[in-house]
């Protein structure tokens, strides 16, 4: 089996410790939800000691040096933040967020706190503001301490992203678009993986056209029919000449979706024009020479397919010149109000610039795991601009019912476990964290959402 060149376009589920020196604690700004079309912002935590967060005319960001302090300040456009909201200050080695008096309240993790000392992954909400805070992300000592809209600067329309370490890898992909060698998208399906392939071919150069084919969606009976064309007469109802999806992306990009459903003879026949560099129609006398760069695409485990026979080993060979893995949405959260915020802008700008999302409908859309992925932040978000009116505010009741459910508590395993070692310890919180490997702040987080009293496993 061929061993090709992988890009993993990576999720950052898996955080490595502080003290690795490629990885620092950062905040990001995800989402305005009163202004959803506003550029999320990305500030690295490894050179300050304080940053506070506050309501402006404008989003302004300032640093100060004072004798012992380094200071990052963050104003936004928000009428629900008051203009001294909340401080992020570093205690030893975490950092913990401090209300400042705020008219409407801090939330961490969907629970009102004064004071929190954050997790890994915890969603802070001021106003109408949503944060995300990561302990320790994977980063490279040039990268810019504060990423904003002048910074953000993808390699191609649709390769636009937050996260330091997925913009490394997109900008690694730009002399594999431009060069010639096929490549094959993998991951789980509605990651996006048409438009890495059209941003595949906005890089190429390429003069010809982007073909895209669902390969699943083809009528079995008529798959060589339509990849390859057909002459008039060559089988019922061929009524007259078709020049087929391959030969229409000559010069340009044939992107083949869900390759790994492709027929066996159509298998082969792929593999034909692949080597030839030509292709004959059905029905046809004559191989026709085309130029065209391919990039397929799959959610199947095509080498496992391959392995047991079903996916032809050199046709695998012979596509996979570079293997790229798509992450999931769930491991790229920080991105959820970029791609919002993109999504919205294919709409009118006059009805974009009217969309609100209520702070609620946000909250659940940034805890909802996205199981179908940016195809079903699409659906979402969609539908919601529907339902939302001319009006343009986005409610909780206009999102899907899987949706709304994030914002419901830790599921009942998580309560049976909590009481479990409130009882076994007497109700000693700390020893409870201390057994969960959790900070004592997360577990009365936990507790308050629950509405577990500790003191009552203390008699």
């Amino acid at each position: 089996m061929n061993d090709a060149p992988e890009s993993t376009l990576s999720s950052t589920e898996e955080p490595k410790e502080i003290g690795d020196t490629h990885h620092r604690p950062h905040l990001f700004l995800v989402l305005e939800a009163h202004h959803p079309l506003a550029c999320p912002a990305r500030f690295s935590l490894a050179k300050i000691d304080e940053l506070d967060i506050g309501r402006g005319s404008a989003r302004q960001i300032e640093s100060t040096t004072a004798p012992g302090a380094r200071r990052l300040a963050i104003r936004v456009d928000d009428r629900r933040m008051s203009s001294t909201h909340a401080r992020l200050g570093k205690l030893l080695q975490r950092w913990v967020l401090d209300d400042l008096g705020s008219k409407n309240g801090t939330l961490v993790d969907n629970v009102r706190t004064t004071r929190a000392e954050l997790e890994d992954g915890d969603l802070i909400e001021l106003g109408q503001t949503f944060f995300l805070y990561r302990e320790a992300l994977p980063c490279d000592p040039d990268d810019p301490p504060v990423l904003d809209r002048t910074a953000l600067r993808p390699p191609a329309p649709g390769l636009a992203t937050v996260l330091p370490e997925l913009h490394r890898a997109f900008e690694r992909l730009v002399p594999i678009a431009r060069s010639t060698v096929s490549v094959i998208l993998q991951g789980e399906t509605g990651t996006g993986k048409e438009v890495m392939a059209r941003a595949f071919h906005g890089l190429s150069g390429r003069t010809g056209d982007f073909v895209a084919v669902n390969c699943g969606a083809l009528p079995k009976d008529l798959v060589e029919a339509e990849l390859f064309g057909h002459k008039k007469g060559a089988f019922s109802g061929a009524t007259e000449d078709r020049l087929g999806l391959v030969r229409s992306a000559d010069r340009g990009t044939l992107f083949l979706d869900e390759i790994g459903d492709l027929p066996p003879p159509a298998q082969a026949a792929l593999l034909r024009t692949l080597q030839e560099r030509e292709v004959r129609p059905i029905g046809g006398a004559r191989s026709v020479a085309v130029d065209l760069r391919v990039i397929a695409a799959t959610h199947r485990p095509l080498e496992q397919m391959v392995a047991t026979g079903v996916f032809r080993a050199d046709l695998w060979n012979r596509l996979a010149g570079h293997k790229v893995e798509l992450p999931p949405l769930r491991a790229r959260r920080e991105d959820l109000g970029l791609l919002i915020g993109a999504l919205l802008a294919r709409l009118p700008p006059e009805q974009a610039a009217r969309i609100q999302i209520h702070p609620r409908a946000a909250r659940a859309m940034l805890r909802h795991d996205w199981p179908g992925n940016v195809r079903e932040l699409e659906k979402c978000l969609g539908t919601a601009v529907v339902l939302a009116g001319e009006q343009g505010h986005v409610e909780l009741d206009h999102l899907p019912p899987a949706v709304q459910r994030a914002l419901e508590g830790p599921d009942a395993a998580l309560r049976e476990e909590l009481e479990r070692l409130l009882r076994k310890h007497k109700g000693n919180i700390t020893a409870v964290a201390n057994e969960m490997g959790k900070a004592r702040t997360q577990i009365q987080r936990w507790l308050k959402r629950h509405g577990i009293d500790a003191e009552r496993f203390r008699r």
